[in-house]
């Protein structure tokens, strides 16, 4: 008779481990690059949209790190569903170096850096949309429907949005883009997310 190594409850916190310490690389860089723009202010001339995305991606972190509790109710763990959970991650920690390189050396602003990396970070953040709608339905059915029809179309909507902003350099596209982005994620973890339930 072969017994379980380990319950559910017993690997998630395993998994949130690993999970915790790559969401953790993108906090970092992140945090470190807004230190660097802080301590060398007149190194490169900071652009607010840029700045506005960096708090976007930040709180998407954040909110990574809290909706994945939900992970807990998941009664068979695979190879692949942990994958999957890591490469989720590892995307959110590339939007993270993406936004913050190594070196600026090659760029005069942030501005300039920003529009010539935007099909790759946009691509990115498109790919982090319909990633979500699978996290979403690996928790349960049950999980998925509590986000009801607003969720259905909140995924398409913003993946239309992050193809057009690879496509379009107009500034004012990309800074309602990121309004619209932070006040819609705002309202989206008050309302859908202040509590674990």
């Amino acid at each position: 008779m072969a017994t379980e190594i380990a319950t559910p409850h017993d690997i998630f916190p395993h998994i949130r481990i690993v999970m915790g310490m790559v969401i953790g690389l993108g906090v970092t860089r992140l945090l470190a690059g807004l230190a660097r723009t802080v301590q060398h202010p007149g190194q490169y001339r900071l652009y607010p949209v840029h700045l506005a995305w960096v708090g976007s991606v930040l709180l998407m972190l954040v909110h990574f790190w809290w909706w994945q509790f939900g992970l807990y109710a998941i009664e068979t763990w695979t190879f692949g569903k942990y994958l999957f959970i890591i490469f989720y991650a590892i995307t959110l920690f590339l939007l993270c170096a993406l936004l913050f390189p190594d070196s600026m050396l090659d760029y005069t602003s942030y501005e300039d850096y920003f529009y010539s990396r935007r099909g790759w970070f946009f691509g990115l953040l498109g790919a982090t949309y319909l990633l979500d709608v699978i996290d979403t339905l690996l928790k349960g059915p049950e999980h998925f429907a509590r986000f009801g029809d607003e969720y259905l179309y909140r995924t398409p909507i913003f993946v239309g949005l992050c193809i057009a902003a690879i496509l379009v350099r107009d500034r004012r596209f990309h800074i309602a883009f990121v309004a619209a982005t932070l006040i819609y994620q705002i309202s989206f973890i008050l309302r859908l997310f202040d509590t674990i339930v």
